[in-house]
């Protein structure tokens, strides 16, 4: 299930990333959501509406799909541990010795 969510969260997040991204700003923005594109469908004012709302739609599905799997995920590390303390007991204690031919000593 979380594997399901998580797909569908990367999906939801590089939509709302193009989304933005073509949403024309005060600065011009990259100029893409002007009217021209969509030829006579809809009017500049119909397409920053439809973009608006697609936006708030998809920024409502990432957060509702962040907390999802937040809450699904929260008992899996452990009660009091961190991600520093698992990386910290993989890491080795000591350098390794260096690989190479060794010399005989008299």
């Amino acid at each position: 299930m979380t594997t399901v969510l998580l797909i569908i969260h990367l999906f939801v997040t590089i939509a709302l990333i193009g989304i933005v991204l073509i949403q024309r700003s005060e600065g011009g923005g990259l100029g893409i959501g002007t009217s021209q594109g969509m030829g006579s469908f809809m009017g500049g004012r119909g397409t920053a509406n439809l973009l608006t709302r697609t936006t708030a739609i998809l920024a409502t599905m990432f957060f509702a799909l962040s907390l999802a799997l937040a809450l699904m995920n929260r008992g899996t590390a452990g009660p009091g541990r961190s991600l520093l303390d698992s990386a910290a007991a993989t890491a080795p204690a000591a350098p390794a010795a260096p690989a190479g031919p060794t010399v005989p000593t008299r």
